[in-house]
């Protein structure tokens, strides 16, 4: 992947984010363990996901850079109202980049998995 591919997939993300991620990566949910064990390995239609990605000051649950699709697992947080405007707003400044967010909930991706994928 040459250097110009690694600052387009990752949007000028920083060191420190990038550290974060990686422990995120080694500390994933369940939830987040179980859906990647579907995404991973072009296993989806032959698409690349990236767990744990960051992505400019964020990082995506899930990427697949060709289609710019994130795929986010959401806990019970989410329901926080706090959290929900943090996730709006977050939103919009991927959107700002062309890429798209799908949301599941921990109980989608628990108990329906296929409809999930």
């Amino acid at each position: 992947m040459s250097i110009s591919d690694q600052v387009n997939m990752f949007y000028n993300a920083k060191p420190a984010i990038f550290e974060k991620a990686k422990f995120l990566r080694l500390n994933m949910t369940p939830c987040e363990t179980n859906l990647w064990d579907r995404l991973k390995g072009k296993q989806v239609l032959g698409l690349k996901f990236r767990a744990q990605h960051p992505i400019d000051i964020f990082i995506a649950d899930f990427y697949c850079h060709p289609i710019k699709l994130i795929i986010e697992v959401d806990g019970g947080i989410h329901l926080n109202m706090e959290q929900k405007e943090y996730d709006i707003g977050r939103e919009a400044e991927l959107r700002h980049w062309g890429i798209d967010v799908i949301r599941f909930t921990n109980d989608e991706v628990e108990h329906n998995i296929d409809k999930v994928i």
